[in-house]
């Protein structure tokens, strides 16, 4: 089922505004058990992390800067 432009931008604020930073705090806590890697696998970690949760909400994001294609063009 393929979600509205309307849901996908609700969603999508939703995803930045409550969801990232969830995510970043438990990103930040899972690295913390690690006793302090050297500063080069600490950065790829956070890369690494930084990107993965791009990869299952792509189709959320994916044309939500374009205009609706629902509504009508104006005149």
């Amino acid at each position: 089922m393929a979600l509205g432009y309307k849901t996908r931008r609700r969603l999508s604020l939703l995803i930045l505004v409550i969801g990232l930073p969830l995510y970043i705090v438990v990103a930040v806590n899972l690295v913390d058990l690690i006793d302090r890697p050297s500063l080069w696998v600490e950065l790829g970690i956070y890369l690494g992390l930084g990107f993965l949760w791009m990869i299952p909400l792509r189709s959320v994001f994916l044309g939500i800067g374009q205009p609706d294609p629902d509504q009508p063009p104006k005149p």
